[in-house]
């Protein structure tokens, strides 16, 4: 059996576009889907780090009640698909628990990292307000894990340009899809147009090129 689990943000739900279309993807797939749902989040937690650690806690705590009856043992692949504060919940729950599982990783931190998460892929802008592109692209090279870069994206991998949004968006689903399957190198064989004005670069590690998307 397959299981996937989604790690929110902050004030980015499971209904917003990367998490719903993500868990209403993998779903149709054949995966359990538990959506996690957390608040109750102090305000102007960005750029301070001390609320930033306070939130972190808070949704863990909330996290592992949702997940006390759940049997990990049960599933032969499991997924955590999270997103911002919700990449460090699903890697500290992953190792508090001692969880064998891949990991999706939208919009990271810099904390994110400080689990040794490594069966993974993550998903950056590079106008994110909230991570410091240079610190991302480097704990991901030193982790070994693939960064798809969407360049003047926010928090949201949104540049504000909704048709370029949504193309985004597809691309992104599509990784993930892919990654979900286990053909991650089928992906970046594919995102790899010639000529192409990149949506999305991938930098799957020191030893690999840059790879990058269509239109």
């Amino acid at each position: 059996m397959k299981i996937v689990c989604l790690f929110p943000g902050i004030g980015y739900t499971c209904d917003k576009p990367l998490l719903y279309y993500s868990s209403k993807m993998l779903s149709a797939l054949g995966w359990q889907t538990i959506r996690i749902a957390y608040g109750g989040f102090p305000s102007g937690v960005k750029g301070n780090a001390a609320k930033m650690k306070q939130c972190a806690e808070m949704a863990l705590e909330q996290a592992e009640k949702l997940l006390k009856d759940t049997d990990w043992s049960r599933y032969d692949e499991i997924l955590f698909v999270s997103k911002s504060v919700g990449t460090v919940v699903a890697g500290a729950y992953a190792q508090k628990h001692h969880i064998a599982c891949r990991h999706v990783l939208f919009t990271p931190v810099e904390a994110s990292f400080s689990f040794g998460i490594r069966e993974a892929i993550a998903f950056h802008g590079t106008s994110d307000p909230w991570a410091d592109s240079e610190v991302i692209r480097d704990a991901c090279l030193a982790a070994g894990i693939p960064l798809y870069t969407t360049e003047k994206a926010n928090h949201s991998l949104e540049t504000g340009d909704v048709g370029d949004d949504i193309e985004t968006l597809k691309n992104t689903m599509n990784i993930v899809k892919d990654y979900a399957e286990g053909k991650p190198e089928r992906v970046r064989m594919e995102q790899n147009h010639a000529g192409a004005e990149p949506a999305i670069r991938c930098a799957a590690d020191r030893r690999r090129t840059t790879h990058e998307t269509e239109d």
